[in-house]
């Protein structure tokens, strides 16, 4: 993985795998972790991180759930392609990046009203 650093804050609400999993997908959707990049083994980032390999196995999970990585035998757990073509409307993955996004500001300290204010901003820069 390159440099982009992930971190877990275990005084939050949101949970560690949740933290996880929101920050990888993150990296990924913009592109700050490339089509098949490696991602560490989940020991390594477990030990990494000062967590259970089962919290970090559960990231990965649902990462490779939402086709966002890839795990093979042999090769390790890789960044999957991102879905090329025309893009459709689809809830559930607004659903997810939200969530995504939610649990990354709610990681940095942010509170509700201040979420809701940069999405406010951030549609308004687009209007």
């Amino acid at each position: 993985m390159s440099e982009a650093a992930l971190r877990v804050d275990t005084t939050s609400q949101v949970p560690p795998y949740e933290q996880i999993r929101a920050q990888l997908a993150t990296l990924i959707l913009t592109g700050r972790l490339a089509e098949g990049e490696r991602l560490p083994t989940v020991r390594q980032l477990a030990a990494d991180l000062g967590l259970a390999p089962g919290t970090v196995a559960r990231a990965y999970r649902e990462l490779e759930a939402a086709e966002l990585i890839r795990t093979r035998r042999g090769a390790g757990t890789r960044v999957a392609a991102l879905p090329t073509g025309p893009v459709r409307f689809d809830p559930a993955r607004l659903a997810t990046l939200t969530r995504d996004f939610t649990a990354s500001a709610r990681a940095l300290g942010a509170s509700t009203e201040a979420i809701l204010a940069a999405v406010r901003e951030a549609l308004g820069r687009e209007e």
